[in-house]
């Protein structure tokens, strides 16, 4: 049910994203055809996992706060196949939730800095989930960068995708470098359009 659910949505989803805003879409050759990956990257606002289930052809099973599976979009996170996060505590269940689903050849969203931010900051600390993730089910990591302003019929949003990486046993020094990346390509947009 939850599957029929995306896959109905989806094309409906990608039709309005692309008439509303235009994306520019760099690196879609990176996205494995044929295999489980973790989808990582940061976090802008509300509309990042809308434009990736436009972008990205398979269903993705965003990691989703839990608050979310309550009151009115309880029904619409749960079609979609989210998993729940409870932020409060260190949720060992959503890694083995999310385990299961790259075990049948799914794909994981993750936003690991953990909510959108709303700081001056070009990135949030990346909390250490995609790698975990990454490294115990032997999956690819895909990282993307969000660059630019969601503006309703203007070509202003950018959604990149990097090469994907494996992950090797030291986590904090992966999490670092995923970090890393897209720090760098963040800087990169900014220094561009001052």
């Amino acid at each position: 049910m939850e599957k029929k659910f995306y896959h109905i949505i989806q094309p409906v989803v990608k039709f309005l994203f692309y008439v509303c805003y235009r994306p520019t879409v760099i690196g879609k050759e990176n996205i494995p055809k044929n295999t489980a990956f973790v989808l990582a990257g940061n976090h802008t606002k509300w509309l990042d996992p809308i434009m990736l289930i436009a972008v990205v052809p398979k269903e993705i099973h965003f990691l989703a706060k839990e608050e979310l599976f309550h009151g009115i979009t309880k029904g619409i996170v749960k079609g979609m196949g989210c998993i729940p996060v409870n932020r409060k505590i260190h949720d060992k269940n959503v890694l083995q939730q999310a385990t299961k689903e790259l075990e049948k050849n799914q794909i994981i969203g993750i936003f690991p800095e953990g909510t959108i931010n709303r700081t001056n900051q070009l990135i949030l600390p990346f909390k250490i989930g995609a790698v975990k993730m990454s490294k115990d089910s032997n999956c690819p990591l895909v990282p993307f960068v969000i660059t630019g302003k969601y503006h309703m019929l203007r070509k202003r949003i950018q959604l990149e995708f990097l090469p994907p990486q494996k992950i090797q046993k030291d986590l904090e020094k992966e999490n670092q470098n995923l970090m890393n990346k897209i720090s760098k390509k963040l800087e990169e947009y900014h220094e561009y359009n001052k």
